[in-house]
């Protein structure tokens, strides 16, 4: 297979994904090794530079332009901290996954109770009560002590309780600390996305990123492979959370694409039931 030097899907951001996907998985099968991309525009996902890299290190990389954004923070504390505001299945998946790399997880619960069971048996009493969490993840109702030495804020509440969440909970939320926000969907109230709820909760003067992609919750905890995209319109954030992130058996992508990867993961179940329909009612693969 001939080496790519040059692909230019930026118009539709979207085309150039999925190729880039299909790329990568016939470079697999063919075990091609020398494969490489140089995208004109940056709002394409950033395939990897070589299989062998993909393979090594478990994520794609991807040229770091300066963000005066990020740039602003203050030095991150050392070690690492992360914590995962909200308890449900998918919180519980993304603390797993940087827990499982030996980063310090503090997850942010509602309920003493919760909390409590989480620090002493590891499981969560109600949700995927039968997988056992990293034993560096630790849970607490105490939002100061949850945020205040966070290097990384991960949001997992629904987008439906987002704004309500944010409103309780923003004052103690740290200056310029960056927001990975994996809530999917659409607004009901104002039709925003995330990104529209972040900036105007908690402002415009740091920096936000989204992760989206085919991720249940519990295969996720299982191991089973997976692949996310993390977009941001800061790609020097994106990568930075891709590395904190990636591992073997869960890859990362990273995007400029917000709204593109947004709307993906705001429509997808309502596509993914279209084409159960169609092709219930025997429409064949065109109406599909």
């Amino acid at each position: 297979m001939a080496e790519i030097t040059s692909v230019t899907f930026w118009r539709y951001p979207s085309i150039g994904s999925l190729f880039v996907g299909l790329v990568i998985l016939a470079n697999i099968c063919f075990e091609t090794e020398a494969f490489s991309f140089t995208p004109s525009q940056s709002n394409i996902i950033q395939p990897p530079s070589s299989l062998r890299n993909y393979v090594l290190n478990g994520r794609p990389t991807s040229s770091r332009p300066i963000s005066p954004l990020y740039m602003k923070a203050n030095p991150p504390p050392y070690p690492v901290r992360i914590t995962v505001m909200g308890g449900g299945n998918f919180g519980l998946a993304l603390a797993s996954v940087v827990a499982k790399k030996g980063i310090p997880t503090t997850l942010l619960v509602r309920s003493d109770d919760v909390a409590d069971e989480l620090n002493e048996t590891h499981r969560h009493p109600r949700y995927m009560s039968d997988i056992k969490l990293p034993r560096t993840v630790r849970a607490t109702t105490d939002k100061k002590a949850a945020l205040a030495d966070a290097t990384y804020i991960i949001h997992a509440v629904p987008v439906q309780y987002t704004r309500a969440f944010l409103e309780t909970i923003k004052d103690v939320i740290p200056a310029n600390v960056p927001i990975l926000a994996a809530s999917k969907g659409i607004e009901t109230s104002s039709l925003g996305f995330m990104t529209d709820i972040l900036k105007e909760c908690l402002g415009e003067d740091r920096s936000y990123a989204f992760l989206s992609g085919p991720s249940f919750a519990r295969e996720i905890c299982e191991g089973v492979a997976t692949a996310v995209v993390i977009a941001s319109e800061d790609l020097m954030l994106a990568d930075d959370l891709a590395d904190l992130m990636a591992g073997e058996d869960f890859a990362v992508f990273t995007s400029r694409d917000v709204i593109g990867v947004e709307v993906g993961g705001a429509v997808k179940n309502v596509i993914a039931i279209a084409a159960g329909v169609c092709g219930g009612l025997g429409l064949g693969t065109n109406a599909m």
